[in-house]
């Protein structure tokens, strides 16, 4: 990720805004992680394993629900409003998970400003990187910027370890890691607004409806694929811990740290292959680490096994995202970005709620059947999903060509003919709809 200033336009990228950004994200995803005992805190109120997940299911679709608002928001009102906003109520939510002493709808309540605060503050940040960066690039920023959230999760993780086993009684316990994550919360908003504190938003001149907007710039194919991210981190951020726990693997931290390390590793030495060979590729070479990585999973029977699966879906997430985010969110115009990029987050979202209770069922029928392993299955099918998207996606864009690779290229040319002959090189690059 290192400081460069982009010929065609001599807009120096990697900047002031872009680290604080940076340091903004990093901060979100490590409040985040902080609250990772979400379900130990619920047992603590007097609830069950089956409650936790109702509460955070609620929560999910509750974010999912309010994405469109966000999205129209974000059009109107641009990221510092939203972005700051959300912090707040992410910070809010924190505290009153901090004072709740039973499970009610307060909980329920709670969870979901929970999820709309983070799925707020996460596409705002998005949003104004995007702003800020030339069209033809934007993949490389996002990618580099997203390479934020691997640090935030190990550092919050951590953190949140550490706390949780040195704090004595319950209630402290919970006291201080929510106490804590409310205060990075309000940490992001400060951030928020000494990115944006020069950034002034134009609003567009007409405002259509979400419906209007989605289906007139609908993406494509690449939705499917956005929801297949949604599958990948269910996999791994809720059934990997129950496997680990049937096949007595000693827990999953091998594998996050694999994990983390891997994606942070590929997403920055990858910031340039968008335009080298096209998002396109990216995209199959991440649906295919995912695919390969739920594979290893299926027979690993040791914790040394996680080496490789984390390893390979590290990589799958590291191509996968920022090509998903770019593609999906470049298909609408730079005025409605915002609705275009809540609904590309929202599509992973989508996918981890609708393959949640499918995954689940088949793990239980297959223990029903007595399947010795019943997790095998369920990690084959969730590789089968990864392999169909792979196909649809391939076969619904062959032939077609990326106009960021393509952009690379002019970029290259104008600046070979700039340095031989400057004053024949004075037309812009930029579309109208950048």
């Amino acid at each position: 990720m290192s400081s460069s200033t982009d010929p065609s336009d001599n807009v120096e990228i990697y900047n002031r805004v872009f680290w604080l950004s940076y340091a903004a994200n990093l901060t979100m995803v490590a409040a985040n992680a902080l609250t990772f005992h979400f379900a130990e805190l619920i047992v603590f109120l007097g609830g069950t394993e089956q409650t936790a997940g109702e509460i955070v299911s609620t929560g999910a679709c509750g974010a999912i629900i309010c994405r469109l608002g966000l999205g129209q928001m974000l059009d109107r009102y641009g990221p510092r409003r939203v972005w700051s906003m959300t912090a707040v109520l992410f910070s809010l939510a924190c505290l009153t998970f901090m004072l709740c002493r039973e499970v009610s709808v307060v909980v329920f309540a709670a969870r979901t400003a929970f999820a709309i605060g983070l799925a707020g503050m996460s596409t705002a940040s998005i949003v104004q990187i995007q702003h800020q960066t030339p069209w033809h690039r934007r993949t490389e920023v996002i990618g580099n910027f997203g390479s934020s959230g691997f640090v935030g999760m190990v550092v919050g993780s951590i953190c949140g370890d550490l706390l949780y086993q040195a704090i004595p009684g319950m209630d402290a316990k919970f006291r201080m890691l929510f106490a804590l994550a409310a205060v990075c919360g309000m940490v992001v908003m400060g951030l928020a607004f000494a990115v944006t504190q020069r950034h002034e938003h134009v609003r567009p001149h007409v405002q259509p409806a979400p419906h209007r907007l989605i289906v007139r710039y609908w993406p494509g194919m690449i939705m499917l694929v956005g929801m297949m991210i949604g599958v990948s981190l269910m996999v791994t951020t809720v059934f990997l811990t129950r496997m680990s726990t049937h096949r007595n693997l000693g827990g999953i931290s091998l594998f996050f740290f694999g994990y983390c390390g891997s994606a942070f590793t590929f997403r920055v030495a990858s910031s340039s292959w968008s335009r080298v060979v096209g998002r396109r590729w990216l995209v199959l070479l991440g649906l295919a680490g995912h695919a390969l990585g739920h594979l290893f999973l299926a027979n690993a029977t040791k914790q040394w096994h996680l080496v490789i699966p984390a390893l390979t879906s590290g990589f799958g997430h590291a191509m996968l995202f920022p090509s998903v985010v770019s593609l999906g969110s470049g298909a609408f115009p730079k005025e409605y970005r915002g609705t275009g990029t809540t609904v590309v987050l929202g599509f992973t979202e989508l996918g981890s709620v609708i393959s949640a209770p499918i995954l689940g069922r088949i793990i239980d029928r297959c223990r029903a059947a007595g399947y010795d392993d019943p997790f095998a299955p369920m990690f084959y099918s969730s590789a089968s999903f990864a392999t169909f998207a792979a196909i649809a996606y391939w076969w619904s864009t062959r032939g077609k060509t990326d106009d960021e690779q393509e952009a690379a290229r002019e970029v290259e040319v104008s600046t070979e003919v700039a340095e031989l002959d400057p004053e024949s090189c004075s037309r812009s690059l930029n579309p109208a709809n950048a």
